[in-house]
């Protein structure tokens, strides 16, 4: 960690000394700039709602996992009443229409697995069946099939499990990166929302100062007035400077209880409740190479797996447009066993064996270029695809880079302004002893205020660039160059 000398009022918030116009309700919260990001990506609605979609993703991947697995199932129909007048076919070839009234029941359980590398379905089955003929001529008959295996297959079709498979692999991939992501981003929010309040209280401390100063000067001035010393203009003048250091205070109260708002907001406490900021002199010494930002960058981001899942979806285009409408075949086969009878116990005796192959093949003759056109633009997309996939690389790659640079540029930066904040201070209080005692006049003295202003606003200006360049600078490479490791 390296330390950054401050200015006489930053100093003393660094020390934790609560702002004059604080009121006594009680022992505040007091937060470092770590532990309120801590918070908020702990307990801050913008994390929780992060939190949220990623374990939804989770469940839809636990909920695609599940699916791969055997399924068992039951179904059935109990009862299916029918009474109607149908045609029957005659042994003498004719047709008589003849009434009929029966209830039919049957249950069914399947247990499917879906086949990974082949793509099709295979299944193991019983059912148990019942008709009951109802009226002068009732009857009642049982029919089971107690085992029976099938397998359907598609034939030089594309393999859609494969290909969601490795959809969803990457889809979940995605969104595991995407959360922690949304986490450095809510570090970036915080850290700004942190230093717009941390600057808004220094700068009340430091309005308060000017206004107290002011009003100093303002009476001293008037009393030179009065004795012949100082002209009217004068007077006026530090009039006027008394009047705009009220009203900038007035300015610096309203910009303190907002930015106070929105804190709570980022750190979802309620409103209202006591909260204090405390930023100390020490930074993380962090020397991030440019060539290790780009590399962790490529490997870490989110958006590189989205790339990977556009050519994946892509090279899936091409393959179900080359064999999706192509020539084609579905494989069917069974084999179990079954029996039927009047009584139920008959039909799980004597069992017979039952088979059924069936191949259906799909040819088509004439689609009048409709294939090849599909074929040649689903190729194109994929040249799209890696065109605009190699420019986002291209620009994930330019983001770390200057983002390693960037906080290098930061870091100097802090360090000049923190020793401007700390020259700006001790030049004002030279000059305000000087100008009481008559030494010099009132523009430098005025001159001297608003270097010091100035110089206070720089300092938290590079203060937060620094800190948001340096949780920036993990975002955009998702990798932690203080401790050497990626973030998880």
């Amino acid at each position: 960690m390296r330390r950054f000398r401050l200015g006489a009022i930053g100093v003393a918030l660094a020390a934790g000394v609560a702002p004059v116009m604080a009121a006594a309700q009680g022992a505040p919260s007091r937060y470092t700039l770590q532990q309120a990001i801590d918070r908020a990506q702990a307990q801050g609605l913008t994390a929780l709602a992060a939190k949220a979609t990623r374990d939804a993703a989770r469940q839809r991947d636990r909920a695609f996992g599940a699916g791969l697995l055997p399924q068992l199932s039951l179904s059935g129909q109990v009862p299916t009443y029918n009474r109607s007048i149908i045609p029957v076919l005659q042994p003498d070839g004719t047709t008589l229409f003849r009434p009929q009234e029966q209830n039919e029941s049957s249950l069914n359980m399947v247990l499917a697995q879906r086949l990974p590398y082949l793509g099709g379905d295979l299944t193991v089955s019983s059912q148990l069946s019942r008709l009951d003929r109802v009226g002068t001529t009732s009857s009642r008959t049982w029919s089971s099939t107690p085992m029976n295996v099938g397998i359907r297959q598609d034939l030089f079709r594309p393999n859609r499990l494969r290909w969601d498979s490795r959809v969803q692999e990457l889809q979940a991939e995605s969104a595991e990166r995407t959360y922690r992501e949304a986490m450095e981003d809510v570090a970036i929010q915080t850290a700004n929302t942190f230093f717009d309040y941390y600057s808004a209280k220094l700068g009340l401390e430091n309005a308060v100062t000017n206004a107290a100063v002011n009003d100093t000067l303002y009476t001293l001035n008037n009393g030179r007035f009065e004795v012949g010393k100082i002209g009217e203009n004068d007077l006026l003048q530090s009039e006027l400077a008394l009047l705009r250091a009220r009203v900038a205070l007035d300015g610096a109260r309203l910009e303190h209880d907002r930015t106070l708002a929105s804190l709570r907001l980022a750190l979802n406490l309620p409103p209202g409740a006591p909260l204090e900021v405390v930023v100390t002199s020490e930074i993380p010494e962090v020397a991030a190479d440019t060539a290790q930002a780009v590399a962790q960058a490529l490997r870490n981001r989110a958006n590189m797996v989205e790339l990977e899942l556009q050519e994946v979806n892509a090279d899936r285009r091409i393959s179900e447009s080359r064999f999706g409408t192509g020539p084609g075949a579905t494989l069917q086969a069974s084999m179990g066993f079954n029996q039927t009878g009047s009584e139920v116990d008959a039909v799980y005796r004597d069992l017979r064996e039952a088979q059924r192959f069936s191949l259906a093949v799909s040819m088509p003759i004439v689609q009048w270029g409709g294939r090849s056109a599909n074929i040649q633009a689903a190729r194109l997309d994929e040249q799209r695809v890696q065109h605009t996939n190699r420019q986002t690389r291209e620009q994930t790659a330019q983001e770390a880079h200057f983002a390693a640079l960037q906080l290098a540029q930061a870091r100097r930066s802090l360090a000049i302004a923190a020793k401007a904040d700390t020259v700006g201070a001790k030049r004002f209080e030279v000059a305000k002893n000087r100008y009481v005692i008559g030494r010099i006049g009132m523009d430098n003295l005025y001159q001297a205020q608003n270097e010091k202003d100035a110089a206070l606003q720089g300092y938290l200006g590079a203060l937060r660039n620094y800190w948001v360049a340096y949780y920036r600078l993990r975002r955009v490479t998702m990798y932690d160059f203080a401790i050497g490791s990626a973030l998880r």
